[in-house]
């Protein structure tokens, strides 16, 4: 029976997948940088062990919706929710970020926008020298965000928030404009999206005094089709460095205001879902299961 069941699952996955990712053009987000990209909303620091803990508050803002998915950990498209990078940026107490906030006010403000696909690939502390070319951090976020096109998926636009952790030393300074625009053209050439709209969250805060000296490097990057969203101001956690749950929230939304006004109609061709992919999403392998299990008890 369970041989059965798998030839079953076998062959009516794919043409499920082929028709409803064709169908809803599942719009690729890709979530990369530091901490403040993976969410640090609610997230305290207990005095006694200095381990984290998140508070566990969603807003409203950021609820799951059916038309929200997430990349996992295992490359597993899985329904999103807070906190979204948890299996991502694993060694650290994730809580709320802009991601969740950004889709759902997207979704609202362009009912027809269709599936979201987020990929989050942030990591809290790293460089933008662990972002190169590479590295361990730029050749896993090329892995997912391959994967999540060859899913049927449609590369739309990568949220960018980093650069708290290169404000320590002036010779990372010095370097850092350089060090970004060679990231920002390596991965548009490898994912062969050369337009590809990316989206930088200039700095709100640092973790040493070059903070000022960063955002210049970030304002001034001169590439097409990269755009700013100035944090400053925004609410920050007692910790002087992560952004507030609330400060998420509005940031999120400042992206999606940002996104909808640039909004390209169209990208490459080669971001063009592929009529039938080898990888299919958990979830509608899931659906397809509970299908034949139910048609064929």
């Amino acid at each position: 029976m369970l041989s059965f069941i798998a030839l079953a699952l076998l062959a009516h996955a794919l043409p499920i997948e082929c028709q409803n990712l064709l169908k809803h053009k599942l719009n690729i987000i890709i979530l990369a940088g530091q901490s403040n990209m993976a969410g640090r909303g609610g997230v305290a620091n207990e005095t006694s062990t200095g381990i984290g803990t998140w508070d566990g508050v969603v807003p409203p803002q950021c609820q799951p919706n059916p038309s929200i998915f997430r990349l996992s950990a295992d490359l597993a498209w899985v329904k999103a929710r807070e906190p979204i990078h948890a299996d991502i940026d694993a060694r650290k107490t994730d809580g709320v970020g802009p991601g969740m906030s950004f889709a759902n006010a997207v979704l609202t403000k362009d009912p027809n926008f269709g599936v979201v696909g987020l990929v989050p690939c942030a990591v809290g502390g790293t460089t933008i020298s662990q972002w190169q070319k590479g590295e361990f951090l730029y050749e896993q976020l090329l892995k997912r965000a391959e994967m999540a096109q060859q899913s049927g998926g449609v590369y739309r636009a990568m949220l960018w928030y980093q650069g708290e952790a290169d404000t320590v030393n002036e010779g990372d300074v010095e370097l850092y404009k350089g060090r970004l625009k060679t990231f920002f053209d390596d991965l548009r050439s490898d994912l062969h999206a050369p337009l590809l709209p990316i989206f930088q969250v200039i700095l709100a805060s640092g973790e040493g005094p070059y903070i000022e000296e960063v955002r210049e490097a970030q304002l001034n990057i001169g590439l097409p089709n990269v755009k700013c969203v100035d944090a400053k101001g925004l609410p920050l956690e007692p910790d002087d460095l992560h952004l507030t749950t609330q400060a998420q929230v509005r940031l999120g939304e400042m992206l999606a205001d940002a996104y909808l006004r640039f909004k390209p109609r169209s990208l490459q061709s080669n971001n063009v879902p592929t009529p039938c992919s080898n990888f299919v999403p958990f979830f509608l392998i899931t659906a397809q299961f509970l299908w034949i299990i139910l048609t064929f008890p």
